[in-house]
């Protein structure tokens, strides 16, 4: 295996895992890290997909315990029932709207200008979010998944659409979309993660099916260390992440989208970083 190649997809590697479940997108990261190491095209677009199971894993490790109890209680316990279901729920907007428009996301919007820009637009959504927590403390009405009723469970799953657009951040979207309609910080986060596993699992294996004839078995190392280092990376922002939020907002992390999309515009425009498409 080509060793600098095999360098670059342990970076993109590293860039998803410690970006999927931070309210910064992951998808506008790896673009744009795919764009400074020249690790680009239609086949990195899979491998960009493809190694968010890396990510995927990292949670289901997390909360395993959890998960296994849900499963054990499929077919007798209402909780279990109940939060698989909010689970399926919130996963048909995403899905569907990605099924029905995912070639003309790909053409128009998997760029860094684009990105930029929603980085930007993000941050400041996020800022009016976490102004609107501080002025109304009383809004929460749900502090834990297992009491999110199904309408609660739409509301996050349209609000997960968003992530289709690039750089918009599949967490951020679902964990800001929580709070905004009454879910807790940490239920919103939790939520967040536990509706990761069907959309990253739906998408990585809707996308290395689709594209199957782009890639080989030559291909497999390759996604191979970056789905590992995804899940390494991953398993630590999640353990990190739901430290952080017990004592901390949301506020660094629009500042950071704001900044950051900034310097990508400006760059890009200015010419001193020729951006790849």
């Amino acid at each position: 295996m080509d060793i600098v190649l095999a360098l670059k997809a342990l970076i993109m590697g590293l860039v998803e895992g410690f970006t999927e479940f931070l309210p910064i997108s992951s998808t506008g990261h790896l673009i744009l890290a795919g764009s400074l190491l020249n690790f680009t095209g239609e086949k990195v677009k899979v491998f960009e997909i493809a190694i968010q199971a890396g990510a995927m894993l990292a949670v289901i490790w997390e909360y395993r315990v959890k998960i296994g109890s849900v499963l054990a209680g499929v077919f007798s316990e209402r909780k279990a029932q109940r939060f698989l279901m909010n689970i399926v729920i919130a996963f048909l907007p995403a899905a569907l709207l990605g099924f029905i428009f995912a070639n003309a996301i790909k053409a128009s919007l998997f760029a860094p200008v684009p990105v930029a820009l929603a980085f930007i637009i993000g941050g400041f959504v996020i800022l009016w979010v976490e102004r609107r927590a501080r002025l109304n403390p009383v809004s929460v009405r749900v502090h834990s998944v297992d009491d999110m009723t199904a309408l609660d469970a739409i509301k996050v799953g349209c609000a997960q659409a968003f992530a289709l657009i690039p750089g918009t951040s599949r967490s951020g979207a679902t964990i800001i979309g929580g709070m905004l309609f009454g879910l807790s910080r940490k239920a919103a986060t939790e939520f967040s993660f536990f509706l990761a596993i069907p959309t990253l699992l739906g998408a990585t294996f809707y996308s290395l099916y689709k594209e199957r004839a782009l890639l080989s078995a030559a291909d497999l190392p390759l996604f191979g260390i970056g789905t590992i280092s995804a899940f390494v990376s991953a398993f630590l922002c999640v353990r990190w992440l739901l430290r952080y939020i017990s004592t901390h907002d949301f506020t660094v992390f629009a500042w950071y989208r704001i900044v950051f999309g900034l310097v990508v515009l400006a760059t890009a425009y200015s010419g001193l970083v020729v951006w790849a498409e």
